[in-house]
């Protein structure tokens, strides 16, 4: 049901306040604070209070940075005992015991290869920037300059990453297709789409005529988080993994916002057992502040000095915070409890979809979980898929709101509501957001009524 808390005129109105110069001051840019019409005073863990003192479940998590939820105690003591110490708080790439405490936390965690030869190069602070830095790396070191990306990739907002994300076009960047059960490219769906995706790369590479010559990289992500939460095959990762390496194409993996055991791996490489050439890193292993890095094969470690720089690579709370949450992550085996947690999720959204014909697909990997929201009065096409719909997606997530539930849309026309709540959530918390989200659902429905009958009978690519 809808929230029912009483909400005092004074808390009312500063919120009101807040929010209208907001919309007077910001930049028409401006994305979460369009649907999330919150003023986030206080929080801790999964709940976020709100300036209008109403209290919010968080399945939004700073769009997956927040590993352990908001100011979790080993976060903000970590911070602390860096303020208290006096240390400088910036510090360009200059070697701290800060610094190199983190990244013997980050080694730690990482596919023995390349914990044992890799190199870290720390960038400004956003995943973004790690994506240009990756970028860089494999040109200097290649000598080449295209690149391969995927169909509904997101990789960043600045030139670079943004050319190699889905929607843009750019010459340099040629488009592959991701593996996408629901909307398979090919009209297959499962193992044998991705076998056609793997296929259709390697003569790409091979024909000599197909236009397209020796990149500098290829870029993927192992699950798709801003294209829909699109976990991609473990067999389709080895396949372009043993593609690259044996035309000495650099393979980059951004776990921007798979990594820190969101998938039910530390890394959601290690599903799939393949090393990548270049592992971007950000969002969660700055432990809630800004930090990203690339780690790298050493033999690619051949640019000069200066080459990827940045006044901002050497936040010294963020590298606190974020060895205090790697340390907190790996020492309680919160990946394993992702993977099993979101399985059971998972289970739940399954058997809501058969009662809401308006769900056509749920998919996910760890916490990381997708609705996919399309619309009940087309028909579907010969795979099985109906085209997604954005007007009931919005109301589904606004009718969330409303029951204190906070959930990011995403995925081809908005129409996917993601679930990212914290790896710390309890078993009762997971079902509170199950039981919201599924009010939530039946709320939008009657407000945007569509053809009424019997849900469909099955259910595509939730196999995963």
């Amino acid at each position: 049901m809808a929230l029912t808390e009483t909400v005092p005129a004074a808390a009312s109105s500063a919120h009101e306040g807040i929010l209208r110069r907001q919309s007077l001051r910001e930049s028409a840019a401006r994305t979460y604070a369009r649907s999330l019409p919150i003023v986030p005073v206080r929080a801790r863990g999964l709940t976020i209070e709100g300036a209008d003192g109403r209290r919010y479940l968080d399945c939004l998590s700073g769009a997956g940075t927040l590993a352990l939820g908001h100011n979790h105690p080993v976060v903000l003591e970590a911070i602390r005992a860096v303020l208290d110490s006096g240390a400088p708080l910036h510090t360009l790439d200059l070697a701290t015991p800060v610094k190199d405490a983190f990244t013997t936390e980050l080694f730690a965690t990482l596919p023995r290869e390349l914990a044992e030869k890799g190199r870290i190069q720390f960038c400004g602070p956003a995943g973004t920037d790690a994506v240009e830095a990756a970028f860089t790396l494999v040109r200097a070191a290649t000598g080449r300059d295209g690149l391969m990306a995927f169909s509904g990739a997101y990789h960043g907002m600045t030139a670079g990453a943004l050319a190699a994300s889905g929607g843009a076009s750019h010459p340099g960047v040629t488009r592959l297709p991701y593996p996408y059960d629901y909307r398979c490219p090919f009209g297959t769906g499962g193992e044998r789409g991705a076998e056609l995706s793997a296929r259709w790369t390697r003569s790409l590479l091979d024909d000599a005529k197909s236009g397209v010559g020796q990149p500098a990289g290829m870029i993927l992500e192992p699950v798709q988080g801003e294209g829909g939460v699109i976990p991609a095959p473990d067999s389709w990762l080895r396949n372009m993994r043993d593609l690259t390496a044996a035309r000495k194409i650099p393979l980059i993996v951004d776990e921007v916002q798979t990594g820190v055991g969101r998938t039910g791996a530390f890394w959601a490489v290690e599903h799939s057992g393949i090393v990548p050439d270049v592992l971007v890193l950000s969002k969660a292993i700055g432990g809630s502040l800004p930090l990203a890095v690339i780690v790298y094969r050493e033999e690619l470690d051949t640019w000069q000095p200066g080459a990827h720089a940045g006044t901002f690579r050497g936040n010294q709370l963020a590298m606190a915070a974020g060895s205090a949450t790697l340390a907190f992550v790996r020492a309680n085996g919160l990946a394993r409890r992702a993977g099993e947690l979101g399985a059971r999720m998972l289970a739940r959204l399954r058997a809501l979809a058969t009662a809401h014909d308006c769900i056509g697909d749920v998919r996910g990997r760890g916490l990381m979980l997708g609705v996919e929201i399309v619309d009940r009065t087309t028909d579907a096409d010969a795979t099985g898929a109906r085209p997604g719909d954005p007007a009931l997606a919005a109301a589904v997530q606004r009718a969330c709101l409303e029951r204190g539930l906070i959930v990011e849309l995403g995925g081809r026309r908005s129409a996917v509501v993601r679930l990212l709540p914290p790896l710390t959530i309890t078993d009762e918390q997971a079902e509170a957001i199950l039981d919201r989200l599924a009010d939530a659902i039946a709320a939008a429905v009657r407000t945007l009524p569509g053809p009424t009958g019997p849900p469909p009978t099955t259910l595509r690519g939730t196999s995963r």
